[in-house]
This record gives structure tokens, C-alpha cells and sequence, in this order.
């Protein structure tokens, strides 16, 4: 657990621009911060994959400094528990985990076969801005993952491919009107070679059972 924590609802009137830490410190701040964003962070789950959430979830902002015992560096995934017992504690969070059919897409070879440059152990970071997709030294199952992020829907990995590969990837941002590339569902199959076939797909999600809006006292 954190070996101190300060908790509060952030203060009435406040700019609403909302920050996070930087992994691999000793200390975790958020400020501004939802307990929707929380969670994500907390169990690595996206939105679309909560159940159950109040209905001043996304709205709701907090203020949160919390340190470590011995000012050790936390990765994210070390802090992932740290974060999932500081929510049960002060907001008396109580979750499960179910799995559930969602509306979806599996990730599969084109017509013609696949197109993707074998990775020679290049490393660089993977992201996702409007209308670009890149990710260095990627498994099919980290493209999958960045497709669901794009799609907002989630993408079961359906190739078989082994392997890592750097993936390059231009397309129109959803909502664009007048960009010159092709959707995503067309780049992908002309970029890269694969395809996204609607189909349902088992995800995990987060149901939360209880959850106080007022955190218990510092």
C-alpha cells in the first residue's frame, strides 16, 4: 500500500485540466482526475468495459498525492495494486471481474496476405494521434490492442502471426470530413494487408458494485 496518501475532491472552480504522473517515481499524483480515469489506471480497462458506474462518474474530479514507502521508483504495473487498495480504502470501492460478449472485430488476413516489415529489434514508443498509428517491434496481439483503441471497439487477434513487426499505419481520424486518406478499416487492408470482420468478442469488464463519491477522511 501507499505509506501515505492524501485524497480530495478537487476544489470548486478549478481550470478541470486534468493531470497524471509520470511512471517511475516514488509518488503518484493526479490532479483533476475522475474516479472513471482512476479506474482505468487502477485495473487497465478501458471505459466501454466498466459496469455499472454512477451516474457522477465521469464528472466527479479528485486531487491525489500518494507516496511509497522508502521513495522506491513505481512502474505502472507496480503501482496498478497500490492504486486498486488506496480506491477500496477511501472509497470503499468494491468490484468483480466478468466476462462479456461485446460487439467487436477479429483481426485477419487480407486478401493477398499480409504486408508488415519484420522487426531487426528496433525500439521507439508505440502511440496512437489522429490519423497515425505507429508501433515499433508490435506482436499482432499489441496491434489488436491499439485497434481497439482506435475502433472503440474490442479486436479478438485472429491471424496466428508470431512475431514482431514495426507497424506504420495512416488513416482518416474518424470524425474527419475532408482528409485524404482512406478509413481505417480500408488502411489497414491496403497498408498492411489484414482486415477487421465484425464479429462478438469475450472481454473482460470491471462491475463495480459499490463505490462512495466522497473519499473518507486524510
Amino acid at each position: 500500500v501507499f505509506e501515505v496518501a492524501s485524497v480530495r475532491l478537487s476544489p470548486s472552480g478549478s481550470t478541470g485540466y486534468t493531470s497524471i504522473s509520470e511512471w517511475g517515481r516514488p509518488r503518484f499524483t493526479a490532479t483533476n482526475a475522475t474516479l472513471q480515469l482512476l479506474i482505468e489506471f487502477a485495473f487497465d480497462v478501458s471505459d466501454d468495459h466498466i459496469v455499472g458506474a454512477p451516474n457522477w462518474f465521469g464528472e466527479q474530479e479528485y486531487d491525489i498525492d500518494a507516496k511509497v514507502e522508502g521513495d522506491r521508483p513505481l512502474t505502472y504495473e507496480q503501482a496498478q495494486p497500490l492504486l486498486q487498495q488506496l480506491l477500496k480504502d477511501r472509497f470503499h470501492l468494491a468490484v468483480r471481474r466478468e466476462m462479456k460478449d461485446f460487439p467487436g472485430y477479429g483481426l485477419e488476413d487480407a486478401k493477398g496476405g499480409p504486408k508488415l516489415e519484420a522487426s531487426k529489434g528496433s525500439s521507439g514508443q508505440a502511440q496512437i494521434i489522429p490519423g497515425q498509428l505507429r508501433c515499433p517491434n508490435c506482436s499482432m496481439e499489441a496491434l489488436a490492442g491499439m485497434l481497439h483503441a482506435v475502433t472503440r471497439r474490442p479486436v479478438a487477434e485472429k491471424t496466428g502471426i508470431k512475431g514482431n513487426f514495426n507497424i506504420k499505419l495512416d488513416y482518416a481520424p474518424e470524425d474527419a470530413t475532408d482528409s485524404p486518406q482512406p478509413s481505417i478499416y480500408t488502411a489497414l487492408q491496403e497498408q498492411l494487408g489484414l482486415k477487421l470482420i465484425p464479429q462478438k468478442v469475450s472481454a473482460e469488464v470491471v462491475v463495480i458494485d459499490h463505490v462512495d463519491k466522497v473519499p473518507t477522511e486524510n
